[in-house]
Order: structure tokens, then sequence, then C-alpha cells
């Protein structure tokens, strides 16, 4: 399963998404995708979506099961410590 939460999302991008995913909530966008479209959808969205902000939650073969990708220049950041995914919200140095 697939999860991105989108902000100004564009409407090239929305319409792209909305091929694939439901959009319970706006800017809310759920599915499930094989690897390579998820792949090629997330590569789209990082060429296109300069300046939009993007979560993005998808299932993984690690010890949480899921991975986070954030795109958005916001504070938080995404940290890897001893194979867990954590946010960081308040990032110095």
């Amino acid at each position: 399963m697939t999860v991105i939460i989108a902000n100004d999302t564009p409407d090239a991008i929305r319409g792209m998404l909305k091929r694939w995913f439901i959009e319970p909530r706006p800017n809310v966008f759920v599915g499930t995708l094989n690897r390579r479209t998820r792949e090629k959808t997330m590569e789209y969205i990082k060429r296109n979506g300069i300046g939009a902000g993007f979560l993005i939650i998808h299932s993984d073969n690690n010890c949480q099961g899921f991975m986070i990708e954030n795109l958005d220049p916001g504070n938080r950041k995404g940290v890897e410590i001893s194979g867990i995914y954590l946010i960081a919200e308040k990032w110095e140095g």
C-alpha cells in the first residue's frame, strides 16, 4: 500500500495520481501499486513537483514494515537510527 500526502499539488501531478490512487480526502492519495509503478510515480513527482510538499509512505520489507519519503522543504527531517525510521522535528547542524 502507498499513501501520499500532498501540499500545493500541481494539476498535472494530481491528474497523474488519480490514475492509480483514490483521494479519500483532499490531497491524500491511497493506493496499492507494484514496486515499479510506485518508483516511476515517485520519479515523476520528484521531477515535476518542485516547491510542492509531499510525504510518501509505502510498504517495505524492513522491521517497521513501511518506508517514509519526505519531499517537503519544511523543518521536519527523516532520520534512520539503527534501522528504524524516525522524524526529527527540530534539526540542529
